[in-house]
């Protein structure tokens, strides 16, 4: 298990890299964590959390041994980042079933709107060891 928090993410989403790196620069002491959900990393951290069956459908957070997914993830990592973004953290009182569809909706078209990768985005080297799966996808 990992003290930080970790976000795994669609590798080869233009809106999934642009949110990871949003979280990288407001995450000044760089506590956050990465992967790709394509990766044998992700795979292993979601099997320790009963969740294999997850597809790359969701941006998922695991933080103090627990696993947040959609909406909750999101908002969840907000809380986490510095200055004024844990206010972001207020729209956990909208309810999930609320939340998650605008989630979904966004995450079905997130190819079209944003596009799609031809292989899964890792960032340059200077970053790459806040990336779980850095060596994974470097070979």
């Amino acid at each position: 298990m990992y003290e930080n928090p970790v976000i795994l993410f669609d590798g080869v989403c233009h809106l999934c890299a642009a949110s990871v790196k949003f979280v990288m620069e407001r995450d000044p002491k760089e506590r956050f964590r990465f992967a790709r959900l394509q990766s044998e990393v992700s795979r292993q951290l979601l099997a320790e959390h009963n969740a294999a069956d997850s597809g790359l459908d969701s941006i998922i957070l695991i933080y103090k041994g627990r696993l947040y997914r959609k909406s909750r993830a999101v908002l969840r990592s907000a809380l986490l980042l510095h200055r004024a973004w844990p206010v972001m953290g207020l729209f956990l009182l909208v309810p999930r079933f609320i939340a998650d569809p605008v989630y979904d909706y966004v995450g079905r078209h997130r190819y079209r709107w944003f596009g799609k990768m031809d292989s899964c985005w890792l960032p340059e080297t200077d970053h790459g060891l806040r990336f779980l799966d850095s060596e994974e996808g470097r070979e």
